[in-house]
């Protein structure tokens, strides 16, 4: 394992060291055959000292030369020669074959490698002992669009002695000489603010938060409009900058209007374009340009928008597509993280806020559904974004924006200084609202359990001295959810959580008030579960009393749906329980069995990459029967765990001849998801389809409702009862 890692942290920490200035060599020299001064042309070496790396010209595979590192004296380590392809080429895989003969390679391996700079993936392969020549290939997937260069080589870690030659290059099974020369888009290869943006904002007042609210849209609607940026000849990140300076210095609405022109036209003039299609009057969602009616601009630049917008950018898009990996999920492209910035100036922050929004705004199916209206959240957000003073309050700002979109789904990925902030102690116990109080409800480490510490049941009403209630009013904008429902279920496991190794509690046990300073516990040490805990010691499907099948859908495998169907064909009901995350798709297994027809259970809203902001429905899946059909009663079991995959399983059982759905609403984030990175290295997500059922019924923020509503109690906690599954064994019993 410390070799393994020592070499990944080898071929990392060298991305930087190694870079130097590239020149062609004579040819790729692969073989080893062209030398100066006893050296292999256009090779170089790296590494330990207690390594040699030379030419032999008496164990060759074919030639003249072999290249040897070989391990000589000192505390072993690693050395590695490597090659710098001349070019960054096109394609999908790139392949490296090389022979390699080993002498006694021990506490470690030698191998071919292959590096992508700067830190997007690298490869190598594994030989050890004495062996004879042999031809060896690693394969990795390109992504040359993000790559700055590909370097090859050979590699020695621990003792012995490698022997390297004849290796080959081919790029999609052909030879790299004959490889296609990949030419990146001028968008990526504009690298002026790469240091900062150096954008100083002067003191924010109600017409400067206007002009920069009308920025940053007009800046979206070129971002995914206007023909040039849509192409990629423009990092559009750092346009943005070049014109923000002259742009904070106007004096009234024609000099904004004045500078806002200039910047446009800077880009040349818009070709007309006959094959753009208006948008039809039928569709789900049509383009909401109502903004540019609102800013009172001059009728230039309303005339120049309006023009961009019937002759906007048709097909590929360098900044967004659709339906790479789902039909109609938009995926985000070339999206630069800026992750050297933890704490991004106040120029990067407000493009966080500028991304964020304008992504929402075009590709996101459920605008229509937030609680706040999204054309003016922007105007909010602006002075939070440019005025936040460090990495946790930058972090907090974007944390809130992404709570506006009510989506279980937007949740905030690498949100360091959160988490410091919260803390890493925990209390030994779970809790979670039941009957909207706080209650214990399991041990993760029961022999941590103190004598006076609560019990499983009991009510937790104060933490260091404070209500739950106003706890939860305080943090709660700091939790994105698309219901109240899945907001509790988040907040709750971070309620006693602390830097701190101690915690006052209050709570409720047996009816008396008692007072508590809690022992918390480091994460590591403690069996903290999320959302959910599996089992995995108990058979996820069993039989249970009065002949009713049970499946949970947590640890189910596709492979074992037979011998379900055939344990469960003669029982009276069957139970599935959704009050997970199914670890594998079960809507083409085990759905069928319980439908005697094809049935569609969903239909689906997409949106257009070439009109932004339009949404279109379209059918969904239909369930095919398979050769089988179940006779008896499927109850299906849900409540707020139940998300995304688990909600469309559950539509798609609700579909069946005979189902009825009991528990509480879910989690209300259903379908797929798109991701999107931010400054900062910060990343989140959204829902990236509209589901629905197939009479309309929305199911994103509205969740499964039950057919019969069941919720754990108090008293049954207490009890250890399962009282939605007891429920649904009542159902089944009474069908």
């Amino acid at each position: 394992m410390k070799t393994i890692n020592l070499i990944i942290i080898i071929l990392i920490m060298t991305i930087t060291a190694s870079f130097h200035t590239k020149a062609a060599p004579p040819d790729f020299n692969f073989s080893f055959e062209q030398e100066k001064d006893g050296n292999p042309i256009g090779w170089k070496s790296f590494g330990s000292s207690a390594y040699s790396m030379y030419l032999d010209s008496t164990t060759v595979k074919d030639g003249k030369f072999s290249a040897v590192i070989e391990y000589k004296e000192g505390t072993p380590n690693s050395k590695r020669c490597e090659f710098v392809l001349p070019d960054n080429y096109a394609g999908k895989q790139i392949t490296l074959s090389g022979f390699i003969k080993t002498e006694n390679v021990t506490e470690g391996f030698a191998g071919l490698w292959i590096r992508f700079d700067p830190e997007i993936a690298a490869q190598y392969t594994r030989i050890t002992g004495t062996t004879e020549w042999t031809r060896y290939e690693i394969k990795l997937p390109m992504n040359p669009m993000e790559t700055e260069r590909i370097v090859i080589g050979g590699l020695l870690v621990g003792k012995g002695k490698m022997f390297l030659d004849n290796l080959a290059v081919t790029i999609d099974g052909k030879d790299i000489a004959e490889a296609s020369i990949f030419e990146k888009p001028l968008a990526k290869k504009d690298k002026a603010f790469d240091n900062g943006s150096a954008i100083v904002f002067p003191p924010l007042n109600d017409q400067l938060i206007a002009n920069l609210e009308l920025l940053g849209k007009l800046w979206g609607f070129l971002k995914y409009h206007h023909p040039e940026v849509g192409k990629g000849n423009y990092n559009w990140d750092y346009e943005l900058f070049r014109m923000l300076p002259t742009y904070l210095k106007t004096q009234d609405n024609n000099d904004r209007d004045n500078v806002l022109l200039n910047w446009i036209n800077r880009y040349g003039d818009i070709p007309t374009n006959t094959t753009i299609e208006e948008t039809p009057s039928d569709v789900f969602l049509k383009p909401d340009l109502s903004w540019v009616e609102n800013y009172n601009v001059n009728d230039k630049l309303k005339k120049k928008i309006q023009e961009i917008y019937l002759n906007r950018h048709q097909g590929e898009h360098y900044y967004i597509n659709l339906g790479l990996l789902v039909a109609g999920n938009p995926e985000c492209l070339n999206e630069a993280r800026y992750s050297q910035m933890r704490y991004p100036d106040a120029g990067f922050r407000l493009l966080a806020l500028y991304r964020y929004w304008n992504i929402i705004q075009y590709f996101f199916p459920s605008k229509y559904m937030t609680d706040k209206n999204w054309g003016i959240v922007l105007k909010e957000y602006i002075p939070k974004f440019i005025s936040a003073k460090n990495e946790l309050e930058y972090q907090l700002t974007t944390i809130q924006i992404i709570g506006d979109i009510n989506d279980t789904h937007a949740t905030l990925i690498g949100g360091d200084k959160i988490r410091e902030f919260r803390g890493n102690n925990y209390a030994p116990f779970r809790v979670q609202f039941i009957e909207k109080k706080l209650v214990v409800t399991d041990y993760y480490n029961p022999e941590l359990k103190e004598s006076s510490f609560p019990e499983v049941g009991d009510i937790i009403t104060h933490i260091n001295g404070e209500s739950v209630e106003s706890v939860v009013e305080k943090v709660k904008t700091y939790y994105p959810a698309s219901n109240e429902a899945a907001r509790l279920r988040d907040i709750s496991p971070n309620l006693l959580r602390s830097n701190s190794n101690t915690m006052d509690i209050q709570y409720l046990s047996a009816g008396q008030t008692e007072q508590k300073k809690l022992s918390l516990y480091d994460r590591s040490r403690l069996n903290i579960y999320d959302h959910f805990k599996v089992n995995k010691s108990e058979k996820y499907y069993t039989l249970l009393d009065g002949n009713i099948g049970y499946v949970t859908l947590a640890a189910i495998k596709n492979k074992d749906v037979p011998a379900i169907k055939e344990s469960f064909k003669n029982t009276k009901g069957i139970i599935i329980d959704i009050r997970n995350y199914p670890l594998v798709p079960v809507i083409d297994t085990l759905v069928p069995y319980f439908v005697s027809k094809p049935t569609p259970f969903v239909k689906f809203t997409v949106g257009n990459i070439n009109n932004p902001g339009e949404f279109i429905s379209v059918p969904g899946e239909i369930i095919s029967p398979s050769d089988q059909t179940y006779q008896g009663k499927l109850v299906v079991l849900v409540n707020e765990f139940t998300q995304s995959n688990g909600e469309y399983t559950a539509m798609a059982l609700r579909a069946g001849n005979n189902t009825t759905i009991i528990g509480s609403t879910t989690a209300g984030a259903d379908g797929n998801i798109a991701f999107i990175h931010l400054p900062g290295g910060l990343a989140t997500a959204f829902s990236a389809l509209g589901i629905y059922y197939p009479d309309g019924k929305e199911t994103q923020r509205v969740g499964i409702i039950p057919d019969v509503k069941v919720e754990p109690t108090i008293s049954g906690i207490k009890q250890g009862t399962d009282e939605v599954l007891e429920k649904a064994m009542e159902i089944i019993r009474n069908n």
